[in-house]
């Protein structure tokens, strides 16, 4: 199968694609694979260190711009459309996966142009803009929250979980050894966490010497954190601006303190790790906050707007659920037990067997 995956933009959107893509290739030798992507995105660092080919279409995002702003994006629009459309010309894919983000949208209009079926998967519990408008026109929409169905045409869709990266489903119960705290804010950071963060390092000195820390920052903060964890005495925290072996940063960990992004959840769960979630409050249609209250209103984790996060909050609930071992433990289980194992076969399969029927289609047609 030739598989096109379409989108990006951040970690959120581009890893579950990865994992599709690897989990294709080391499972059928024939396979070939094509990102589209933009310049702009984490897939245009990421995937050639990982040797995934990608070509690039020329979009910016609508959410957040007023209607002029949209108007003067459509010549963008329609070039973008044009690109994706040489590219399809080149590829000659089987299916299209649109995986939401900026060159979805392109991807997947290019596919309707040309009569190639598309699947969407969508990676959060209230879908984007991206996603919902494309939807109608998809052979199947997969799904990681059962919650995202109210969204679409419920005939279409599957729920199917986020495919993650290679070793999460592997992660092992939480240590008994030393406790690890785990910080991190999505691929590029977020600063309100850091910023909190090392403000709460005074509330925490009674586990100063005891309790490790893994904090990643995002590059733009890096300096900033790292002093303000050295002018409070962590001399021993690991403060970095990317974690590249998430998968041994989550076994390590007893609690995690992390935004609440789609792909975060999905690596929560299926690692089973009790978790401070932090919504991004500006995340399109507040998706960030659908998703947190997913995990909260099961005991899988605490849910702490952004808007009522202190330096003092911040280190009291972290101190009261690093004392009560217990409890880590308890959430753990049930965050477990709200993973979804093997997304990644499922979606696959219905990619082949989407494949499969528009073939047999052509055939009739000839």
């Amino acid at each position: 199968m030739k598989l096109l995956l379409a989108g990006g933009g951040t970690g959120g959107h581009l890893f579950p694609a990865v994992a599709l893509a690897q989990k294709l290739l080391a499972s059928d030798a024939d396979a070939q694979v094509l990102f589209v992507g933009t310049k702009r995105g984490i897939e245009a660092r990421v995937l050639p260190e990982l040797g995934l080919p990608l070509e690039t279409v020329n979009i910016s995002g609508l959410v957040g711009q007023g209607i002029w702003g949209k108007v003067r994006l459509l010549p963008q629009l329609a070039n973008s459309i044009r690109q994706a459309l040489r590219i399809l010309d080149r590829f000659k894919p089987d299916v299209v996966l649109g995986v939401g983000g900026y060159a979805s949208g392109p991807a997947l209009l290019a596919a309707r142009l040309k009569g190639i079926p598309c699947v969407i998967h969508e990676q959060n519990a209230w879908p984007g803009l991206t996603n919902r408008l494309l939807a109608r026109w998809a052979e199947r929409v997969c799904l990681s929250f059962s919650e995202a169905d109210r969204a679409f045409n419920r005939g279409r869709t599957i729920l199917t979980g986020n495919p993650l990266r290679s070793g999460m489903e592997d992660c092992p119960p939480l240590p008994v050894d030393q406790p690890t705290l785990l910080i991190f804010g999505g691929s590029r950071g977020a600063r309100a966490i850091n910023r909190a963060m090392v403000g709460a390092l005074p509330h925490l000195e009674k586990f100063r010497g005891s309790l490790r820390i893994q904090h990643q920052t995002g590059a733009a903060d890096l300096q900033e954190v790292q002093e303000g964890y050295r002018q409070a005495g962590w001399h021993d925290a690991e403060v970095v601006p990317f974690i590249n072996d998430m998968t041994a940063a989550y076994a390590q960990a007893h609690l995690v303190i992390c935004r609440a992004g789609a792909t975060t959840l999905a690596e929560l769960t299926v690692c089973g790790r009790p978790a401070i979630l932090i919504p991004y409050p500006y995340a399109a249609a507040d998706h960030q906050t659908a998703n947190a209250r997913t995990l909260s209103s099961k005991g899988a984790g605490l849910m702490l707007p952004q808007s009522e996060m202190t330096s003092e909050c911040l280190a009291r609930m972290a101190s009261d659920l690093l004392q009560d071992r217990s409890r880590l433990n308890s959430m753990a289980g049930v965050a477990r037990s709200l993973a979804k194992r093997g997304a990644a076969e499922i979606i696959l399969e219905e990619c082949h067997r989407i494949a499969e029927r528009s073939a047999m289609a052509s055939l009739k047609e000839k």
